[in-house]
């Protein structure tokens, strides 16, 4: 029977590094149960207060409506991001995070600060108009965007294996933008719904209608597209280097700040005149979405060149076939693979393959920061998780993948070249000893299943960085 994939260990890692010391125990504040805990609980709350809110403003009925219409555009905008990330796709829970803290977290913060701000600049000013204008274009994106850029913010501070670049900003942002979108829906829709009612009409009369038209027919995208721009900012950081502290921190606020004028500029359009709203619709809305569109895509094909470009090192080290670079390098080669892995060996080898497609890719990024000096003190720990995931399943994946690359392009299938040829290094610039030294190469694995190579231990399960489940 094979032998497990095992990586080498360093003598040269710094004190401190992954495979140095014992593992120390978390104080109980540290344990995931207390954090997830605590996160769902507040969560949780919001989402009960904010329900009450709403439904205090625009009554039962009114609710129900908005509620129905609201939800109308969230499968869509979910499906959308989801699509994006289909690449490096991240965990579920950090989109279901980021959904539920922008339809409760984010959207209590907002109507509970905009109505203070209004109120309290309305008792000083003594004009209620000025207040609601002012309290549309400067204060609500202040705090409507502040508040959902704290959900990126968590998960670029507390999932950074799962933030890696402009995409993973884009997404999280996007789905926070969709939580926030679709409670604030329900509000309109159902306020519209009250005035028509008050007004003696039935149904979805006229400002039911026209509200519906606006906010999601029009201009669904309108709070994502707000609050892409954060994401952005985050992506950008995150792919800079750790010692560009400056920089990680500026971009942020820089993406944060674009966000907040494009969102100020969007509720100040009816104040530009009877067909300001268009024009503004029509002149930086639509050519916004269509540019940042643009972006993310050409973002995505990258991903999938430098899956390409990095993980024949893989191949060559006997990890991968020589053919499953370019299989995974191509969303319909993967797609493919998945197909055939269901038809053959049933859903949980279709499930398995994604999973084998998912750490590849992560596998083949982290490769690329490592050679562009940004990896991360953890670099050694986390490859030698991924190839364990990919080492697993290999059964499976490896006569999947064979198949898609023959059907997808059949001559195309790159041979690697001799060993010698990939000996580039990482040049990590930190002096480790071993695993960032120029000349690197993988570790081959050992056993009748892959070349053989003198190779170290393979990492306890007990290791504190070590997560089998953790792509």
């Amino acid at each position: 029977m094979a032998t497990f994939p095992a990586y080498p260990t360093h003598p040269g890692a710094p004190a401190g590094a992954p495979d140095a010391g014992a593992p120390r125990h978390p104080h109980w504040w540290q344990r995931t149960w207390v954090r997830y805990g605590a996160l769902s609980t507040l969560l949780a709350l919001s989402g009960l207060v904010i329900l009450a809110m709403v439904r205090q403003q625009t009554g039962t009925e009114g609710f129900l409506v908005g509620l129905g219409l609201a939800v109308l555009p969230v499968p869509l905008l979910l499906a959308a991001f989801r699509w994006l990330d289909r690449v490096e796709p991240g965990p579920w829970r950090n989109l279901l995070f980021s959904f539920a803290w922008g339809a409760c977290a984010a959207a209590l913060i907002a109507i509970v600060a905009n109505s203070f701000a209004t109120r309290w600049i309305a008792t000083a000013t003594a004009d209620p108009s000025h207040a609601d204008t002012l309290g549309a274009t400067v204060i609500a994106p202040i705090v409507e965007e502040c508040a959902k850029a704290t959900a990126v913010l968590l998960v670029f501070l507390f999932r950074r294996r799962d933030f890696t670049g402009i995409v993973d900003g884009v997404v999280i942002a996007g789905v926070t933008a969709t939580g926030f979108a679709f409670t604030e829906n329900i509000l309109y829709l159902g306020n519209a719904f009250g005035t028509d009612q008050l007004s003696g009409e039935r149904g979805l009369a006229s400002v039911t209608a026209a509200t519906f038209f606006v906010r999601v027919v029009m201009a669904p995208f309108a709070h994502p597209l707000f609050t892409v721009f954060t994401g952005i900012g985050f992506g950008v950081a995150a792919l800079s280097a750790e010692r560009r502290r400056l920089r990680r921190v500026l971009l942020p606020l820089v993406g944060l700040l674009l966000a907040m004028g494009m969102h100020a500029m969007w509720n100040g359009s009816s104040g530009f005149g009877e067909y300001g709203f268009y024009a503004v619709y029509g002149a930086f809305m639509v050519p916004a979405f269509g540019v940042l569109t643009f972006l993310v895509i050409w973002t995505r094909q990258r991903e999938l060149k430098t899956v390409r470009a990095e993980l024949p090192a893989y191949a060559v080290a006997g990890w991968l076939t020589p053919a499953e670079p370019y299989a995974l390098g191509s969303m319909r080669a993967r797609r493919l693979a998945r197909q055939y892995a269901t038809h053959h060996f049933g859903r949980p080898a279709a499930r398995s393959v994604a999973r084998y497609e998912a750490c590849a890719t992560s596998l083949a990024f982290l490769r690329h920061r490592g050679r562009s000096g940004r990896a991360g003190a953890d670099f050694v720990v986390r490859e030698r998780e991924l190839l364990h995931e990919l080492w697993r399943r290999r059964e499976v994946a490896r006569p999947s993948l064979a198949y898609a690359a023959r059907v997808t392009a059949p001559a195309a299938v790159p041979v690697p070249p001799p060993w010698p040829t990939y000996g580039y290094g990482y040049g990590y610039g930190y002096g480790y000893g071993g695993a960032y030294g120029y000349g690197y190469v993988p570790v081959q694995p050992s056993g009748r299943d892959g070349p053989t190579h003198p190779t170290h231990p393979a990492p306890a399960a007990s290791h504190p960085a070590y997560d089998p489940h953790r792509c």
